[in-house]
């Protein structure tokens, strides 16, 4: 479980996304604060993994709790969520490492974003102890040709993604048809394919062709290891 700890003097505001978080599986928002001394004991104390700050509080600026996590070497990632949008402000929260910077009002599906987006980096991040460019690049900029920057298809849904993408992440080394994988995790045959074709387009599966008795092609697909790390991220 994800704990975010939400930093903002303004109770509405605060509640507000302190519910947007509770709609994040894998999320749990783990305490409010309204001032900069709360803020920072909460976040010093430990077992805080993610912040989502606000720059105008009262008397204060949250630009000053940036260097405090920095000088106490903490891993605590910052979302900054503030009505805050000239250019000075973006420039110092973006030097001090804010993974995301969302400016008030926003939609609940840009929240979305950030929170998942956020915890797809960290487990690409935790998933393995070296990395290739590919890696990097996916890090820093998002990779145009990987899930990441993708938006599912229409028809296609995250929760029918999942389960398919769980099942591919308990067998990982098994090879398996369209119809091996339907029936598995009981779904259609016309469903798993288009979920097969896309996951083959983001290079996660890799296809096969092989031809029986009567000459009709059968697909059959198998998980590219390298990619077995961004199949993982569809698991949660």
């Amino acid at each position: 479980m994800i704990n975010v700890l939400v930093v903002d003097d303004d109770a509405m505001v605060a509640e507000l996304n302190r519910c947007y978080v509770a709609q994040l599986e894998g999320f749990h928002c783990a305490g409010v604060a309204s001032t900069l001394q709360q803020a920072k004991e909460m976040a010093l104390h430990g077992g805080i993994d993610l912040i989502l700050l606000d720059i105008y509080l009262q008397q204060e600026s949250g630009l000053d709790l940036l260097p405090a996590l920095r000088e106490a070497k903490q891993a605590v990632d910052v979302i900054v969520i503030s009505s805050a949008a000239d250019a000075d402000t973006i420039r110092q929260s973006l030097h001090y490492g804010v993974v995301d910077y969302l400016i008030k009002p926003f939609q609940f599906s840009r929240f979305e974003e950030a929170l998942v987006g956020w915890r797809r980096r960290k487990t690409l991040m935790d998933s393995q102890p070296w990395y290739q460019q590919a890696d990097v690049d996916r890090l820093l900029h998002g990779d145009r040709d990987t899930p990441e920057s993708k938006r599912l298809p229409k028809g296609l849904t995250p929760q029918t993604l999942r389960t398919l993408c769980q099942w591919i992440d308990a067998h990982p080394a098994e090879e398996f048809s369209t119809d091996e994988l339907a029936a598995a995790v009981n779904i259609s045959r016309v469903s798993c394919r288009k979920y097969l074709i896309w996951l083959a387009q983001c290079h996660i599966l890799f296809t096969s062709i092989h031809y029986g008795a009567t000459g009709r092609p059968v697909y059959r697909y198998r998980l590219q290891a390298e990619y077995s790390a961004l199949l993982k991220q569809y698991c949660q």
